[in-house]
């Protein structure tokens, strides 16, 4: 398992998800135990890589590099898929989720394996304690963000569900959808919960910047950092709505968890994709490739 690339669990997905468009022409129990064979080969090949890539840096994937950080979201994505389809075989989540952790590991690909600045630093890496904080930080973020992903799902299953039943249509035989009023709850409270995760996971970030010193610091001017600050923006708005506004609603709520947390990811994404390449014109790639055992290294005296 130690030649796992990123296109083994990729492909595996992708023949999920071809296998889950192909359950809307029909109940097939070739087509389910197909479908959940291919689900189940990706996590495994998904974990084994997160696995070698943690025993080449010596770091957890969450504090490995954005590359990581990505694949344990779409991970976590893919084991939650897993969950609920074997929970219940009928349950349609599969069109909706696994087109996102596609588009997930496909960003993958564009971003650095190197470590987080606040990761490489000394400060990190020699003393515990920061490589603690740094972990929660990552942990809250990783959370955060699947909760997010939750929401915008459950977002678009209740406009799809909602739209159905308005046109009085019937979903192929052998998939549903849970009822409007369920899917309106669930999202409700994913956004309560993933917001203040978020929140944390920022703020236990910006306490990192400020608190390292030299080339790693943090600064308030930064664009990507302006980014994040309006994105946080964006998310804290929709969230004090959320908490303030009537739960009848439930339509305009879906609506805005899809693009509250479509604009968070893809904002997210891009940018890291964009840091990513300006850091290896800056620095050039024989620079941008240097391995976290010599940080280790350089790092302990």
């Amino acid at each position: 398992m130690a030649d796992v690339t990123v296109f083994c669990f990729l492909a595996s997905y992708l023949v999920t998800g071809v296998m889950e468009v192909l359950r809307l022409r029909g109940k097939s129990t070739i087509n389910r135990v197909v479908l959940k064979g291919f689900a189940f080969a990706g996590i495994v090949a998904h974990t084994f890589y997160l696995f070698n890539r943690s025993q080449q840096t010596n770091l957890p994937p969450l504090l490995s590099s954005t590359h990581d950080w990505l694949l344990v979201l779409a991970w976590l994505a893919m084991v939650l898929y897993l969950f609920l389809t074997l929970f219940d075989s009928d349950l349609a989540i599969g069109l909706f989720l696994i087109p996102i952790v596609l588009v997930l590991i496909g960003s993958a690909y564009l971003l650095q394996q190197q470590p987080n600045q606040l990761v490489v630093s000394d400060e990190i890496l020699v003393k515990e304690a920061r490589q603690g904080w740094a972990m929660l930080h990552a942990s809250l973020l990783v959370l955060g963000m699947a909760g997010g992903l939750v929401a915008l799902v459950l977002g678009m299953m209740y406009l799809a569900q909602h739209r159905r039943l308005r046109q009085k249509q019937t979903m192929a035989e052998g998939m549903t959808l849970p009822s409007l009023g369920r899917i309106a709850r669930l999202n409700w409270w994913s956004v309560v919960i993933s917001v203040p995760l978020l929140t944390l996971g920022m703020a236990v970030g910006v306490g990192l910047g400020l608190s390292t010193d030299g080339e790693t610091s943090l600064s308030f001017t930064d664009p990507v950092i302006i980014a994040y600050g309006v994105a946080w923006l964006v998310m804290i708005g929709f969230f004090i709505w959320l908490l303030t506004t009537r739960r009848s609603q439930d339509r305009q709520i879906a609506s805005l968890s899809i693009w509250t947390f479509s604009f968070l990811i893809v904002s997210v994404v891009v940018l890291q994709i964009i840091s990513s390449k300006l850091s290896i014109s800056a620095h050039g790639p024989a620079q941008a490739a240097i391995p976290v055992e010599s940080s280790v290294e350089e790092a302990t005296p």
